[in-house]
Formats: structure tokens, sequence, C-alpha cells
């Protein structure tokens, strides 16, 4: 959990990587206008889903998570301990792009993708979890508010604490920017991928 000089740059490269905002990019260069009028606004995948082209959605979802991916792996060759850090800035920057006004995704693939770079077991555990919840429940934020949870239990019972801790905040990050999502949970409220609600 040391920061220093050499964690505090690769946060902030993280961040930088992060900010990349594929879901707006990709669907302006497919003529399909600016994400962030309709739905939720952001330029996550779920959003981009919202557009009616599942291979932008799905194009989108890969490149979040690659650019979590990547960052995250190579700061783990040069240094472990700043991977962590890195992790938690390719997130903050998903979620408040500087080239966006701060007003990104909720981060849920990118997080997913740093994981496997920090520590592919962490980010088995993510997906499996991901995918098992969102075909289970057809509801796009429960398997996105589930799949972090098992990720740090993951790195918890690997011996990893410290990766547990970053990820813990990475998730209540998460957590925050999904909190209407969470109050239309409660109220039953929240609509299922595919339906037109």
């Amino acid at each position: 959990m040391t920061f220093n000089t050499e964690t505090l740059l690769a946060m902030l490269a993280g961040y930088l990587i992060g900010s990349i905002p594929f879901g707006l990019l990709l669907t302006k260069a497919a003529g399909m206008g600016d994400v962030r009028s309709i739905g939720s606004g952001n330029i996550g995948a779920t959003n981009v889903l919202r557009t009616g082209n599942k291979g932008l959605a799905a194009a989108t979802l890969l490149f979040d998570m690659l650019k979590g991916f990547f960052p995250v792996w190579f700061a783990w060759t040069i240094s472990p301990p700043a991977a962590g850090w890195t992790l938690l800035g390719v997130v903050l920057g998903h979620c408040f792009p500087v080239w966006l006004k701060f007003k990104g995704g909720k981060g849920v693939a990118t997080l997913g993708g740093a994981c496997f770079g920090l520590l592919w077991p962490v980010g088995l555990a993510y997906a499996l979890t991901w995918v098992a919840m969102l075909a289970v429940t057809r509801i796009s934020s429960v398997a996105g508010l589930t799949a972090p949870l098992a990720a740090i239990g993951a790195a918890v019972y690997l011996g990893w604490w410290r990766f547990g801790v970053i990820i813990g905040i990475a998730t209540v990050l998460v957590y925050w920017l999904h909190r209407a999502n969470i109050g239309r949970l409660m109220r039953g409220e929240e609509p299922k991928v595919g339906s037109k609600k």
C-alpha cells in the first residue's frame, strides 16, 4: 500500500488511459451521434446497447476492459505495488474522464479488465460472477455490483489483501455511481437487459 512518486505516476498514467471514452468515440464514428444524449447519459457499454447496436456495445465492453487490463498488466511487469494504484487510476479515469468534464461511465467493465491485469484469478472470479449474475437476473447493475465483491474475496483468499483493499476502494466508487440503480433495485423498478423500458 506504499504511496510514493512511482505509484503516483502509475496512478496518473492509469487515469489518463482510463479517460479514453471509447463508448463515445465508437458511437460517433458509427454515425450514431452522442451516446450521452440517450438512456442514462453515460459512456459505458450498457448505455451504448440502448442505441440498438449490439456490435457497438460489445466493442465498447471489449475496449473498456482492455484499457483497464493493459496499463495494470504493464505496471505489474515493472513494479507490482504500482499495479494496484494503476488499477485505481484507470477506474477513476473511466468514471471521471478529464476530456468529458469528469462525467464518464460507471466503471464495471474497466474494473473487470483491470482485475485481470492485476491477478488473473481475481479477474476470472470477477468475470464468472458477472456472467452468472447477468444470466440469472438479466439485470446489468446486479451483475456489475456483485462482480467486484467476488474479486475482493478472491484477492483476499489468495493472500493479496493489499490489492483487495484497493479493489475495495474502486468498488465503493462503483457502488456510489450505481446509487440510482440500487434505489430502483430496492423498488423493483430496475429494467432487465433487452427490455424496452
